[in-house]
């Protein structure tokens, strides 16, 4: 046999064979350095298939009558918002489970997929308000071609705001950044005058009141849990007590949630109604969770990481809940302006209300829905693993401060934001974590010496990223006056656009 590494050989000519393989080589790592670069662009170009779909179905269900190429604009404009939706808000719901490895990537994919495109269709809103939850008033926007130019600079301002929050890697409030769209839109269009100011004022106050609501409530639900469960000796017998407690108290909080929240489009119901509806939920979830979790506790070893499996059900059904309610509120933040745009230019609804076509909810739930599987994952992730770490437990807490607080502030009357909640829940959780270091480092200073740590060192230790927490905090104050400034600028745009197209 001819041994290749033979000194003789080597100034002999290649056999063809290893030329070839050498040049196969090449060409697969060029392959795969081509594949992995893709990519990114596959997602952007399916997206940008599916906002030329949607501007096509706009196009052709307006039959190219009067207004159908602004019907088609506007289709697109909102089929880009719906995606960034998507992308953006949807993370607050599968993070912590993500987090939590209650579920994998792909599951909660498919999960807030699904949930997300049956909240929007079934519960999603019969009627939208006429100028975006009364931000400007309907008097200052009469004419009809003003009041379209401002739909589409809101649309498409709230569009590209939350694409670069989205890049940023910063969750952002849908609804604050629409409102800023409309507020902008109506102050350039009929002055600071036209502007609801202390509707204004009360949405700048939930950037205060949501995120510190929800950050109180996770803390406490942690401290709740330590006391009841981590911090006893027979954690697994603690366990089996009051986990069913706990799984129903989330069932109660949900189910009173969604009444509120999701399911409002069906039917009218009272917060006492929906107190009602959630109590009656929690004990039909008590009796059927106390055997569940009495048999999943059976042969776990007495450790905090086997609590775990008694944790995934509740925090995969949250998940999905927190989907449904999601979908069916905030498709309108997608849909609203362009069902107002399509009213104004077709049959207008009754009382100042927009009755929302069917082919304009299917854009902004399906829209949603395909932004959250295009781009989501990258959010995803950094709610759910790089903030802080989340386990189970930590998990459950930030899910049920996120429908608690919500409750409590329908109940006080103030306006909040489900994102900030959400984000705010992680952080809670996490400075609760950094507290109980603390305290735990201050006590075993007492019986042995510490050794000295520099700054640096103690920054990194810290259980909750600061460069996160002041990049989303920044974003949060922002998306209001970034939003109204970009639509501005665009309302003035667009107007000059339909006077060159006019003459």
């Amino acid at each position: 046999m001819t041994d290749l590494n033979d000194p003789r050989l080597r100034d002999q000519p290649e056999p063809g064979w290893q030329i070839l393989d050498r040049d196969l080589n090449r060409i697969s790592r060029v392959e795969l350095a081509t594949t992995y670069v893709s990519q990114p662009l596959v997602a952007v170009g399916i997206a940008l298939v599916f906002v030329a779909l949607a501007a096509l179905w706009g196009g052709l269900i307006t039959g190219g009558g009067s207004g159908s190429l602004v019907i088609v604009v506007a289709s697109a404009f909102a089929a880009y918002l719906a995606l960034n939706i998507g992308a953006n808000d949807v993370a607050n719901n599968m993070g912590p489970a993500v987090g939590a490895n209650a579920l994998t990537m792909s599951g909660a994919l498919i999960v807030a997929a699904i949930c997300e495109t049956a909240g929007a269709l079934i519960a999603g809103g019969d009627v939208v308000d006429t100028i975006a939850s009364g931000i400007v008033s309907p008097a200052s926007l009469a004419d009809d071609s003003v009041f379209v130019t401002a739909m589409m600079a809101a649309l498409l301002s709230s569009a590209l705001w939350l694409n670069l929050a989205t890049w940023l890697g910063a969750p952002v409030s849908t609804t604050h950044a629409i409102v800023g769209g409309v507020a902008g839109a109506g102050i350039m269009a009929a002055g600071f005058g036209a502007v609801d100011w202390p509707g204004m004022s009360r949405i700048a106050l939930s950037w205060i009141v949501s995120p510190v609501l929800g950050g109180a409530m996770a803390a406490g639900a942690l401290w709740v849990v330590h006391r009841l469960i981590i911090d006893r000796d027979d954690k697994i017998a603690a366990a089996r007590v009051w986990v069913p407690v706990l799984i129903a108290v989330m069932s109660w909080a949900f189910a009173t949630y969604l009444a509120l929240k999701g399911l409002k489009h069906l039917f009218d119901v009272t917060l006492g109604q929906s107190v009602l509806i959630g109590s009656a939920c929690a004990i039909l979830a008590y009796a059927a969770a106390h055997p569940y979790i009495r048999n999943r506790a059976q042969g776990l070893e007495n450790r905090n990481k086997s609590l775990k499996v008694l944790f995934q059900l509740p925090l995969v059904l949250s998940a999905a809940l927190m989907s449904f309610a999601h979908g069916a509120n905030d498709v309108s933040n997608a849909i609203g302006p362009l069902a107002a745009i399509a009213s104004t230019l077709g049959p207008a609804g009754e009382g100042g209300q927009i009755a929302v076509p069917h082919w304009v909810m299917v854009i902004g739930a399906f829209g949603i829905s395909l932004g959250l599987m295009l781009f989501g994952p990258r959010l995803i992730r950094m709610v759910g693993v790089q903030i802080t770490k989340l386990n189970a437990m930590r998990a459950y807490c930030v899910a049920l401060s996120a429908a608690v607080t919500v409750i409590a502030a329908s109940w006080l009357g103030l306006p909040v934001s489900s994102t900030h909640i959400a984000i705010g829940g992680i952080f809670g959780v996490g400075f609760f974590r950094e507290a109980v270091e603390a305290r735990r480092m201050r006590q075993m200073a007492g019986a042995i010496t510490l050794p000295d740590m520099a700054v640096e060192e103690r920054q990194r230790r810290k259980l909750v990223r600061r460069s996160h927490f002041m990049t989303i905090v920044a974003a949060w104050i922002i998306t209001v006056p970034a939003t109204a400034t970009v639509a501005g600028l665009l309302f003035l745009l667009l107007g000059r656009l339909q006077d060159v197209a006019i003459n």
